[in-house]
């Protein structure tokens, strides 16, 4: 026997078999069950508040509703798809329990504004958690930073050896990023954080119902302003997506420097065993999964992103059924960004840095090139001219086969007589590096003072 919809009373015949499961979202929404037994909880509490059905039945609605929360809890709740999705899967079960009076719960509402509550109320919580997480990486981060001071190695522009740069300097870098990550998730949570519920399906509602003590309960900060605009769009969807596909382009940048640096060509780190995996024909060999993983995730996301703006660009107001699209882009890209933080967080903790390997390589490539350049500047040679001769020094080194700091005094002063004894004290790669005192430089005393501050934005912005 087919079971009866809660909406059924319009239709005189049932809803084909592959339409009822084509149509529905209880196989991808159930997540959502917490929040829409929340949600309900706190409309039957401002019901009976505002005189709109009997304490007494809102009590036996809320005891219903936390009951049926236990059942889920312990896996013993049938999600049905004949029931289409979360919503009713619910109602329809309460209304088992407690018979006709769970039929009262629905009143002055919508699936519309309670869907768009639920996700709300979800997001909220997840974002919440991914802040947490960002926080972690962050302080892994600066811990690499500050536990490896006094390494140096090669700073790149086109992957070529452009400067020496301090490796904490480095991974500073990636803190800047990964806070402004954080910060634009603070920002999207002011404006998630408004309450959906009593916009029924477009137009609102003729009860009285009290929408701000709704919101006080659930702790949002205000109420949405439109009933149109509250079930019809999906942007605090799109922007989260936005913002995880800015964290996860950050995150798949630094999976590419791990991955290159932990090759043999580079040796510049060695990442802890637990995050990489081997070959099955190579015994030699220890890939980075976890990096490559990640690079590969950031795809993902974005698609999810597109997927979303997509469904939501040709829209009419108010609420269609291409909005049940939103979901399962949503939730992917939730469980992706929470995933990617996780584990890198740990391998960033993890990771052995290499000082020697680092050092080296900074020291190749004529790095401290441009430190003459400013010698000779400060000499008073204009720059164009300090650019010339350093280029010429180089070409001269390339084809003796030797670094700027294995030349002589005489060598140097072949190209410019401006050059005296103390340009040694400014071509070692400690020199070139600690002459950047400027705020945001890689000078040792700068990066120490950064270290510090980022300790201390730390503390404000995840405590």
């Amino acid at each position: 026997m087919t079971e009866s919809k809660l909406w059924g009373g319009r239709f005189s015949q049932p809803t084909d078999a592959f339409v009822e499961e084509f149509t529905a979202s209880i196989q991808f929404d159930q997540r959502l069950y917490r929040y829409d037994i929340l949600g309900s909880q706190v409309h039957a509490r401002m019901l009976a508040k505002q005189g709109i059905i009997a304490h007494n039945d809102a009590e036996t609605i809320v005891e219903g509703l936390q009951e049926i929360l236990t059942e889920i809890e312990a896996g013993a709740f049938e999600f049905s798809i004949s029931r289409e999705d979360i919503h009713m899967n619910i109602e329809a079960r309460l209304i088992e329990k407690i018979g006709a009076t769970g039929g009262r719960l629905h009143t002055a509402r919508s699936r519309n504004d309670q869907v768009a509550l639920d996700v709300r109320l979800y997001l909220r919580d997840e974002v919440d958690a991914i802040h947490t997480a960002i926080g972690r990486l962050i302080a892994a981060l600066l811990e690499q930073a500050a536990g490896n001071l006094d390494v140096i190695m090669p700073g790149y522009t086109h992957l070529q050896t452009a400067q020496p740069v301090l490796f904490a300097h480095h991974m500073l870098a990636y803190v800047e990023m990964f806070s402004r990550d954080a910060g634009r998730l603070r920002d999207l949570r002011k404006r998630l954080n408004l309450l959906p519920l009593g916009a029924g399906a477009l137009a609102g509602t003729t009860f009285p119902i009290d929408r701000e003590w709704v919101a006080e309960q659930l702790d949002f900060d205000g109420v949405t302003r439109n009933s149109l605009d509250s079930v019809s769009d999906r942007d605090f969807a799109i922007e989260f997506g936005s913002f995880s596909s800015l964290l996860m382009m950050h995150l798949s940048r630094l999976s590419e420097e791990l991955i290159l640096w932990s090759s043999a060509d580079f040796a510049f780190i060695d990442l802890s065993d637990a995050f990489c995996t081997g070959s099955s024909i190579m015994p030699q060999k220890k890939n980075p999964d976890v990096p490559e993983l990640v690079r590969g995730k950031t795809g993902r996301v974005y698609g999810n992103l597109i997927s979303l703006l997509t469904l939501m660009k040709s829209l009419p107001l108010a609420y269609n059924k291409d909005m049940q699209e939103d979901k399962e882009p949503l939730f992917d890209t939730i469980d992706t960004v929470r995933g990617s933080l996780k584990v890198f967080a740990e391998m960033i903790s993890e990771m052995q840095v290499k000082p020697q390997a680092m050092r080296q390589a900074a020291g190749r490539g004529y790095s401290t090139a441009t430190d003459i350049a400013d010698y000779l500047v400060r000499k008073g040679l204009p720059f164009r001219n300090a650019h010339e001769v350093v280029g010429k020094t180089v070409r001269y080194c390339v084809e003796t086969g030797k670094d700027i700091p294995e030349l002589s005094l005489d060598e140097f002063r072949q190209f410019s007589t401006d050059i005296e004894a103390d340009i040694f004290d400014f071509v070692t790669l400690e020199a070139s590096v600690n002459a950047r005192r400027a705020t945001g430089g890689t000078a040792r005393s700068s990066v120490e003072g950064e270290i510090s501050l980022a300790r201390n934005r730390l503390q404000t912005d995840f405590s």
